[in-house]
């Protein structure tokens, strides 16, 4: 009798911890099958594109030029702001080896600027905002200063598809709702962000935005580098 007893508890035993095995195994599945998924995913998550209404200015930020400069002109066209705003570019040691055999070395603005012209926006309606700046906070601070500066409350602002996200979270962590800022993205790039895993650059370009995302929500703590 003492030893069916026994056995029997023995087997009491045994069946909750296979049970808390296949719990833990099943748990595991399904949080690998959420990292593939949002993995998979993680390219379209990162585009947004919010509603329009009539702006102070279009920013073309800096990047991926001539292809936000032509949003840019597209939307300017259509009535959404009188001017285009575009950026000093920091320079560089691209910049000042150039400069050691007296060859100019063209910014990125400048190339936007005769985009935009030959587009048929009128020079009067392009500003280059200064001071130069170096990465995204501190193109959204310079805006967020000149429309406080001119009175102003909203702005679009005209970025890379992959990038939109980012620069959404951006302006609501450092400026919040006002002044208002509408992001939208440029429908030019190519770039399949559905099968983003397919081609090293689309690699690159989201695991770029997902690690500045987690920067963000972190504080910034990962600053750029100041040459």
């Amino acid at each position: 009798m003492r030893r069916g007893r026994t056995e029997r508890g023995a087997n009491l035993k045994v069946r909750p911890r296979g049970r808390r095995g296949l719990i833990l195994l099943v748990l595991l599945a399904l949080l690998a099958a959420g990292g593939f998924w949002a993995a998979r995913n993680a390219g379209r998550w990162l585009v947004v594109s919010d509603p329009l209404l009539p702006a102070r200015a279009i920013v073309v930020l800096s990047g991926k030029a001539p292809f936000r400069a032509m949003e840019a002109a597209d939307l300017q066209r259509q009535g959404w702001a009188p001017e285009i705003w575009l950026f000093d570019d920091k320079s560089d040691e691209t910049d000042a080896a150039f400069a050691k055999f007296d060859i100019h070395q063209p910014h990125e603005h400048d190339y936007d600027q005769q985009v935009l012209e030959k587009l048929g926006v009128p020079r009067a309606a392009i500003r280059v905002l200064e001071p130069p700046t170096s990465n995204t906070v501190s193109e959204l601070r310079r805006v967020a200063g000149e429309l406080r500066r001119l009175g102003a409350d909203k702005v679009i602002l005209v970025t890379s598809p992959v990038h939109s996200r980012r620069v959404r979270t951006i302006w609501h962590m450092v400026e919040g709702d006002h002044p208002e800022a509408m992001v939208r993205y440029d429908t030019a790039e190519r770039a399949d962000l559905d099968h983003w895993w397919h081609s090293t650059q689309d690699v690159q370009d989201v695991t770029h935005e997902v690690l500045g995302l987690i920067d963000a929500h972190l504080g910034f703590v990962v600053e750029p580098r100041q040459d």
